[in-house]
């Protein structure tokens, strides 16, 4: 048989070759470093059999940097992480180990609680692992064979794994340890040349609450130390601008027990907020889009109408009114539905753009909740374009325009994933064709990088999410760009042609910020809570040098009105209360004494830089960092 190789050319290989065969077969050192086979975009186990015209390209420890040859390195340092585990705690049942964005997660039900203390003996126990040597043997297995093994040692979780498993039983084995596994895995250790265990948390298994609590321990491995200093460096970083820490120290909002999952916004945090909803509200205006207002419940048929029950029904509030079902809305798209549908429409109508910034309530679990990042409330600046399929194209094009724009505002790169049709779509697969080829289309055309993420999309359409790099160089994804034939179909939703006959309609759903709580959560850490100063809660705050000058204090807060403006009159040292305000990230403070008038006023910048400047001046200067 033969294999297509990066570069178009063939190689010759007996039948049932494995990826290690063909790396063999290109050269000693190749099969020495090779990591991974990567085929069509997916992941292959180097001990898998090839198959006849398969194009591959086979990556190395030389790839340090390739997510995929990191996923590898990563599942094979998860494995050895349980069997050190097992080893140190006996006794130990084990459930899950993924690789993860930026490292590896495993979940334990220990005999006993571990601490954070643990976390270096067990580090040290894999350490000794790769340095005794360990390689990963694949075999296939039956089911009740399995099941048999798991049952004897008491691995519960595993046996419970086996029952719900599609297809093969494969087991991957290294030193004492063997878990079920559809792999990838190294050939051996010696790639890991760098590890850090970096935390524990509690986790539900299978995240259903009802269930035990489990021990998760995260960590992470590279192909080599300076990768690791560097990604611990940036992890410390993060930690730093957490927005769980600065937004309550920045007086932005807090959470309550009376209500997990949804910040109460403060003042100051609301400043933050109807700043972007200006831009929302500008932006949407000059883009054609129509501002409504639609109900927060509705009853269930509607629901079942849109197709989110039961698909999304988990994740919804439900109660009932007048002995009938009902819901609060987890998306704005059934009542945009209904409100197009009020009425019959004509072409010469479309496009027609509904914008609505409606709080949704998702029931997320609590093991799930994650600051402003992931909320029980979510108020997303969303809109639904109902529009001809000739329109489809403009539509998104315009929308990634804007979405382009607005997060340059932020100093945020995007990048894109579409995401194409999953198991439980509904709708045939011609019009799966047609929409994701639009949306592929409208990528291509406006020059946004795109990976595929298959079987991703919602169940009733294809969506483009779009991700934002931050000055940490993190990945968030925010935005989401949906195309959908289904649900204004499944509402009997047409319009009037030219040919006065009925015709399909198609929708864009569409959300830029993703939802304000996310977004003002990512805004937080991108900046570290030194928010630029068109965006800052306070803009400036004047310091009354003493009690005899408060009144003139005021008076200049007064004067300088157009911004969000605080006299600071506690009775606290000068000293002090500057020190506060850096604290505080203040862009721009003013100390006013004796000395200080409209003609002459001391000003001191964020960061430390002070000077003198008449009023006027001051104007001329911050009319340049407004937006």
């Amino acid at each position: 048989m033969k294999v297509v190789l990066p570069d178009n050319s063939e190689l010759e290989l007996p039948a049932g070759a494995t990826g290690l065969d063909a790396a063999r077969a290109i050269g000693p050192k190749l099969a020495e470093q090779a990591v991974l086979v990567r085929s069509d975009g997916r992941v292959q186990d180097l001990r898998l059999a090839l198959e006849d015209g398969q194009q591959i390209q086979i990556l190395t420890t030389r790839d340090s940097e390739d997510p995929d040859a990191l996923y590898v390195l990563r599942h094979s340092a998860a494995h050895l992480l349980a069997e050190a585990v097992r080893r140190l705690y006996p006794g130990t049942k084990i459930a899950i180990g993924p690789p993860i964005e930026n490292g590896f997660y495993y979940d334990f039900e220990f005999p006993e609680p571990i601490g954070e203390e643990a976390l270096e003996k067990i580090e040290e126990e894999i350490r000794k692992e790769i340095a005794d040597g360990r390689s990963w043997n694949r075999e296939e297995v039956s089911a009740e064979e399995a099941k048999r093994r798991f049952a004897e040692e008491g691995e519960n979780y595993k046996v419970e794994l086996v029952d719900t498993a599609d297809g093969p039983i494969t087991f991957y084995t290294q030193g004492d340890f063997t878990d079920l596994c559809r792999g990838p895995h190294l050939q051996n250790a010696e790639p890991i040349k760098a590890l850090k265990l970096t935390g524990l948390a509690g986790a539900y298994w299978r995240g259903d609450e009802k269930n035990t609590q489990l021990t998760r321990i995260y960590g992470t491995a590279f192909y080599n130390q300076q990768d690791l200093d560097a990604y611990l460096e940036r992890l410390e970083q993060a930690r730093a601008r957490d927005h769980r820490r600065i937004g309550p120290q920045l007086d932005l909002f807090h959470f309550s027990e009376h209500s997990p999952g949804s910040p109460l916004w403060h003042p100051k945090g609301m400043a933050i907020w109807m700043e972007l909803e200006k831009i929302r509200q500008r932006e949407n205006r000059k883009r054609g889009y129509l501002e409504v207002r639609t109900p927060l419940i509705y009853d269930a048929d509607t629901f079942y109408t849109s197709g989110h029950f039961p698909k999304y029904e988990d994740l919804m509030f439900k109660l009932e009114v007048d002995e009938h079902p009902w819901a609060m809305k987890a998306m704005n798209c059934p009542g945009h539905m209904l409100l197009f549908g009020s009425r019959l429409r004509s072409y010469r109508e479309l496009p027609i753009r509904f914008a609505e910034p409606a709080p949704l309530h998702r029931n997320e679990l609590s093991g799930t909740l994650h600051g402003l990042l992931r909320v029980r409330i979510v108020t997303q600046d969303d809109a639904h374009i109902f529009c001809t399929e000739e329109q489809i194209q403009d539509e998104i094009a315009a929308v990634v325009d804007y979405a382009r724009y607005l997060y340059s505002l932020f100093d945020l790169t995007a990048s894109a994933e579409l995401s194409t049709r999953p198991d439980n779509k509904i709708g045939t697969d011609e019009q799966w064709d047609m929409t994701e080829a639009a949306l592929e289309e409208a990528l291509k055309l406006n020059d946004i990088p795109y990976t595929i993420a298959a079987g991703e999309g919602a169940f009733y359409g294809p969506k483009i999410d779009l991700h934002m790099e931050d000055s940490l160089g993190r990945k968030w994804q925010m935005g989401t760009i949906q195309l959908d034939s289904q649900m204004p179909s499944r509402f009997g939703l047409t319009y009037v042609g030219p040919d006065n006959t009925e015709h399909p309609l198609y929708v864009v759903h569409r959300a830029l910020y993703g939802s304000f709580e996310r977004f003002i959560g990512i805004l937080i850490e991108h900046y570290g809570g030194a928010f630029p100063f068109w965006l800052a809660p306070v803009q400036i705050r004047v310091i009354p040098v003493g009690e005899g000058h408060r009144a003139a204090a005021k008076e200049l807060a007064g004067k300088l009105g157009e911004y969000r403006v605080e006299v600071d009159e506690r009775d606290e040292t000068v000293g002090k209360r500057i020190r506060d305000s850096e604290v505080e990230k203040i862009p721009v403070v003013i100390v006013y004494g004796d000395k200080e008038s409209d003609e002459s006023l001391a000003v001191r910048e964020r960061g430390g830089e002070q000077s003198t400047k008449s009023l006027d001046e001051l104007r001329e200067q911050l009319a340049t960092l407004r937006s």
